[in-house]
């Protein structure tokens, strides 16, 4: 099974879309799967949920376990399926618990501030 760590992050993170940030921490936890890119998970409680729709999409990773997706609505388009969490990850990962990560790209950005 590929190796994963997390760690915590310093400084603030932020996420972007459509215009808007729609999360902000100081306790964004940085989350590497081998030779993956890393992928920040950024509290529930700092993101603006009002954003976020939940979606019929899910997952399973065996590291992880099972993820929930959410669209990301913006003033000017919907961003399907564009964040992601794991309500019960598995027992080595649970760290991530309450935590939700982001697809970066054109449409959303995520960036140390």
């Amino acid at each position: 099974m590929t190796e994963i760590t997390i760690e915590k992050t310093s400084g603030t993170w932020t996420v972007r879309a459509g215009g808007a940030v729609i999360g902000e921490s100081r306790n964004a936890l940085k989350l590497t799967e081998g030779d993956r890119a890393p992928v920040m998970y950024f509290p529930r409680a700092d993101v603006a949920m009002a954003f976020l729709d939940p979606s019929a999409h899910s997952t399973v990773c065996p590291a992880k376990g099972t993820a929930s997706y959410f669209s990301i609505i913006t003033k000017s388009r919907t961003i399907e399926n564009a964040a992601w969490c794991y309500e019960a990850p598995n027992a080595d990962v649970d760290q991530i618990k309450d935590h939700i990560a982001f697809h970066t790209g054109d449409l959303v950005a995520v960036e140390r501030v």
